[in-house]
């Protein structure tokens, strides 16, 4: 390398710092504390990545309950007093939710420019179909659908099950019994149900199988299976959630498990693409994403039976709008990701701490059995229904979910600045606030602080109930009555409209696993803790999968 070389180039790297320094930005009289890091562009990015949460409240500390931080070339006033979080809802004039929102979902899923005026105004009418077919009246008709889904996709199991279980007995002499604590061979393993993807950190996967792992009680009917948790979950609910919305069609329990592989591929990836590395710079995800896309095409939706109302009507709207076919595929996409990509971690840990707690599960079995005592059932393999107004009275359970999600949910609240305004807090502080700044609220300040929560990292199953068994929702700080207290669904403009259905469906997911498996953690001892790779983007899944026995329960 030539002296000239390396004299030029360090004179061009001095002046792109020189430039860079010149243009970086000032706090302007009125406005927030600017933490902005030493790193030009990257700002604190690497500091609140490695610990949202702690990094939010070092900062607090230091700087107050409002302050703006340099994260990713953007910037971001973080508003962490509780009792402001309704004075940000409210600001729908100089905050934009959509815009950001919309953005964000064409990067991610690159369907249609919904911002775009062509689509905007249609977009609205697809937007509302969300609270006509996710609320209200609706919601029992998909509340149905969802049981009849999920017991027979069990059912799938428990037949699997059995078939496999014989195959066993006839390769065994008769005379022998297996060990209490055997595997079955490799080759045994095959024959079993595939269960969820595992993804590798090349995002490449694989099925893993549940595994008979103690001896049979009486024959083949009481086998206990090892399998992870996760990995339970997951396959349990992803096919009866994806049945549910786009419906059935021939052969759909082993096409719903390609689908997951390619769900969990793309999902896997999803921090990336929020922190906006291009898809195309990931092709297994590209090729995850498009494979799903490719399943949802009109075409091959209209070969489906039972569609819920909101995929049919979506559908519809999209046909009237005249997108492109990919395009609609690709909105259907979306669709699929925001209603499994919470619903996975959060059935997954509301199940974890119901088996670690045994008050808590003992509660919750009673609860269970308390609102089935009026059907008929001899055995686990009949069929149990619940009506909405019976879930609604099942706040055992609900206050076990809404535990779960105030422990995992680390999702942040996003809004865009229209304009040049003052945002004034609660206290009756203000805070100037540049057009096309992000301000943002982390919930997770709220669900981990120990003044409103008491030891806010332990799990108490009846944390929201209160001393008659009902919904508790007085909370309290300083003294003061709190407003919003949890909010793992978001909250105004960005409140899930789904949440409904999500509750029910994890209520669900729990009264037919609890009734129909006998279910015990094989390490229920050992910490876990959440991935917070995922923090920001919502419900956070666990650090590992944890190995779970199971067998079908016999009801006397």
């Amino acid at each position: 390398m030539s002296p000239c070389f390396v004299a030029v180039s360090a004179v061009l790297l001095t002046l792109v710092i020189v430039w860079i320094c010149g243009h970086a930005r000032r706090r302007r009289p009125g406005e927030p504390p600017l933490v902005s890091g030493w790193i030009p562009i990257i700002g604190v990015t690497l500091d609140y990545a490695a610990n949202p949460l702690g990094f939010l409240r070092e900062t607090q500390k230091k700087y107050g309950d409002v302050f703006t931080c340099a994260i990713a070339g953007k910037y971001f006033t973080f508003v962490t007093d509780p009792f402001s979080f309704s004075t940000v809802v409210r600001q729908s004039r100089n905050l934009d939710f959509k815009k950001f929102s919309l953005g964000f979902s064409r990067r991610v899923f690159g369907h249609a420019d919904f911002n775009d005026p062509q689509f905007s105004e249609s977009y609205r009418e697809v937007h509302g179909l969300f609270r006509q077919t996710l609320q209200g009246p609706s919601l029992q008709e998909l509340n149905e659908s969802m049981m009849f889904n999920l017991q027979t996709v069990l059912d799938q199991e428990n037949k699997s099950m059995l078939c496999n279980t014989q195959r066993v007995l006839d390769r065994e002499n008769e005379s022998t019994l297996c060990n209490p604590q055997t595997v079955l061979d490799r080759e045994n393993e095959s024959m079993l149900c595939n269960t969820q993807t595992v993804l590798d950190r090349e995002n490449e996967s694989m099925l893993c199988s549940p595994q008979t792992v103690l001896g049979r009680e009486n024959g083949s009917e009481h086998q206990w299976l090892e399998e992870g948790l996760q990995s339970f979950t997951n396959r349990i609910m992803f096919e009866a959630g994806f049945l549910t919305l786009f419906g059935t069609d021939p052969g759909f329990l082993q096409a719903s498990r390609t689908r997951m592989r390619e769900f969990l591929a793309f999902d896997h990836a999803f921090p990336f693409l929020a922190a906006g590395v291009p898809i195309g710079l990931i092709p297994r995800v590209w090729r995850a994403r498009e494979a799903l896309a490719e399943d949802l095409m009109h075409e091959e939706l209209h070969q489906r039976k039972c569609i819920s109302d909101l995929i049919q009507r979506r559908m519809e709207a999209f046909d009237r709008m005249h997108l492109d076919e990919t395009g609609k595929a690709r909105t259907h996409m979306c669709m699929l990701w925001a209603s499994q990509a919470n619903t996975l971690p959060a059935a997954f840990w509301s199940l974890y701490y119901t088996l670690r707690s045994a008050d808590a599960l003992t509660a919750a079995r009673t609860e269970i059995n308390s609102v089935l005592s009026g059907q008929v059932l001899s055995n686990q393999d009949q069929r149990i229904e619940l009506s909405r107004e019976q879930l609604d009275s099942m706040t055992v359970l609900e206050s076990i979910i809404e535990e779960a999600l105030r422990l995992s949910s680390a999702s942040m609240m996003i809004r865009v600045a229209n304009e040049d305004f003052t945002l004034t807090l609660d206290s009756g502080q203000t805070a100037d606030i540049r057009r096309g700044d992000h301000v943002a609220l982390y919930p997770q300040l709220i669900h981990m602080d120990p003044e409103i929560y008491a030891d806010p990292t332990e799990f108490r199953f009846g944390r929201f109930l209160d001393e008659n068994g009902q919904r508790k929702t007085h909370f309290f700080r300083n003294g003061r009555r709190l407003k919003h207290f949890l909010m793992p669904f978001g909250s105004g403009a960005s409140e899930c409209p789904g949440r409904f259905f999500a509750l029910h469906e994890i209520k669900q997911f729990l009264a037919v696993t609890l009734w129909r498996y006998d279910l015990h953690l094989c390490d229920a001892g050992a910490p876990l803790d959440p991935d917070a790779r995922r923090a920001g983007l919502g419900v956070l899944p666990p650090s590992r999968d944890v190995p779970l026995r199971y067998r079908r329960r016999t009801h006397t």
